[in-house]
């Protein structure tokens, strides 16, 4: 079999990643680049961006960066025209953009924080999908893939802002993926567990420990693991899959 010819092949695709200069980000910029997907890295800390574009290009990768607030219409237009002016079009977009979480009892929360959910794992979602869907249907195909969380599934205590806003993006990733069938169009979403990477570096050491002891698989989740997922959605050989969660947690929710 020729590598032209090897599934999961994603050359001549472009992949917008919405927080894809994070931990888990940058490892699914870096594995739909593997498989020859240009990338296009949106994330609100440009320092985040910038390593990773440059990581990728180290790599002999095809990436830009592109700034902007993902939750304003007009960034996102100038985003879009950024990458599409490099690569053609966008035909993949993967939302991984999550704001700080915070865990405490309902009392101590206020309607800031929640909003801040309802603004990355909906609002975005909405914006950035108004302004690649003309294209998309105009080509008969796109992607869209949330990253969500084992959160909605284990149904996390005092942390229920967080677990509202995911059950808010699993709910509209399965409106839109019954929306967008008949246009060649696939919505679907990968849920991690909990995978560390820099932004956890101040967490307790004992609360890590606590977590790893309920993973049957006895390793740490990767960013890596969680690309892999992505690139499946991506892919051709997932043409015929909507609105489907797929739960990367080591076989921490078996249903």
């Amino acid at each position: 079999m020729s590598m032209s010819d090897h599934p999961f092949r994603l050359h001549n695709r472009t992949a917008l990643v919405v927080g894809g200069g994070g931990g888990v980000g940058r490892g699914i910029c870096s594995e739909l680049a593997r498989v020859g997907c240009n990338i296009v890295i949106a994330d609100l800390n440009p320092g985040n961006a910038d390593t990773a574009m440059m990581e990728l290009q180290a790599d002999n990768r095809e990436a830009i960066t592109v700034e902007g607030d993902a939750t304003k219409p007009e960034d996102v237009d100038r985003m879009f025209d950024e990458a599409e002016a490099a690569f053609v079009a966008v035909d993949i977009v993967v939302f991984c953009a999550t704001p700080p979480q915070f865990t405490m009892a309902i009392e101590d929360y206020g309607w800031d924080y929640h909003q801040a959910m309802v603004d990355a794992f909906l609002k975005i979602p909405f914006v950035v999908s108004q302004r690649a869907l003309p294209r998309m249907k105009e080509r008969g195909f796109g992607r869209i893939i949330n990253i969500t969380s084992e959160v909605f599934e284990t149904a996390e205590g005092y942390s229920s802002a967080y677990v509202a806003g995911k059950g808010a993006q699993i709910g509209w990733t399965r409106s839109m993926a019954t929306e967008l069938a008949p246009f060649g169009i696939t919505v679907n979403e990968v849920a991690p567990g909990f995978i560390p990477v820099d932004r956890h570096d101040d967490l307790d050491q004992s609360i890590k420990d606590a977590y790893l002891e309920t993973i049957p698989m006895k390793r740490w989740g990767t960013p890596a693991d969680v690309g892999k997922a992505c690139v499946y959605f991506a892919s051709d050989e997932a043409s015929f899959v909507s609105g489907q969660t797929l739960i990367v947690n080591g076989g921490r929710t078996p249903h």
